[in-house]
């Protein structure tokens, strides 16, 4: 049965939203959170909200402008290229995201009574950037649960999966279509399949087209 809260780090993407469905089996309540740091594509605020409307979920956005004040990307800068040089960070990386993200998260689970945290994170797929990883998640639940005196976990249902294996899961869930269909992932701002160029739709493009290959082999259709 199930009776725990929990708190979803939320962008209204791909990896995020399926994120969101995996909570929603596995918690009796589940809010989502999302973070206006001033992303080159207002949007990804708007499709999160309405997901989460769609989904009767209740949904909090936080002012985290200060984010973009201290580190300029190409996220949500548009002078900025997105590009990622061999040896290099992506310029798409943003310092301390994810950490600022997870624990102001953490702030306001623990106002709701929530001990669990879920973020989309993955090491798999992470194009580099240290935040995603799995030693600095554990890192940080550590020292969360000694900040605020209070036991957290911090879920990451995606850390060692791929992209293909990521649809897999929404799949799953009963969320291919509306991940597919519902979701930005694009840097450019556009919804669904996106614009089928940038680093984000490519990788969400291969994995898709991997998955539906290997269902196709194992369902014969």
């Amino acid at each position: 049965m199930k009776t725990e809260k929990a708190v979803v780090v939320f962008s209204g993407g791909q990896d995020s939203t399926t994120c969101l469905f995996w909570a929603l089996k596995h918690f009796a309540e589940v809010e989502a959170i999302t973070f206006d740091y001033n992303q080159r594509h207002r949007l990804e605020i708007d499709v999160a909200s309405s997901i989460a409307k769609e989904l009767g979920i209740e949904h909090t956005v936080l002012d985290m402008s200060l984010l973009n004040q201290l580190a300029p990307n190409a996220l949500t800068r548009s002078d900025i290229a997105i590009e990622h040089k061999e040896g290099e960070l992506p310029s798409t990386f943003v310092d301390g995201r994810n950490l600022l993200f997870l624990s102001f998260a953490a702030v306001l689970a623990k106002q709701k009574g929530a001990r669990h945290l879920v973020t989309g994170v993955c090491e798999t797929d992470f194009s580099g950037y240290p935040d995603c990883r799995d030693i600095f998640i554990k890192s940080l639940n550590v020292t969360l649960n000694l900040a605020m005196d209070y036991q957290f976990v911090i879920h990451t249902p995606l850390m060692w999966l791929n992209k293909a294996e990521t649809w897999k899961l929404a799949d799953e869930l009963g969320a291919l279509e509306f991940v597919r269909t519902k979701t930005l992932t694009c840097y450019n701002g556009i919804i669904a399949d996106g614009c089928g160029e940038c680093p984000a739709c490519i990788l969400r493009k291969r994995g898709l087209e991997q998955y539906l290959r290997e269902k196709a082999e194992v369902t014969g259709r």
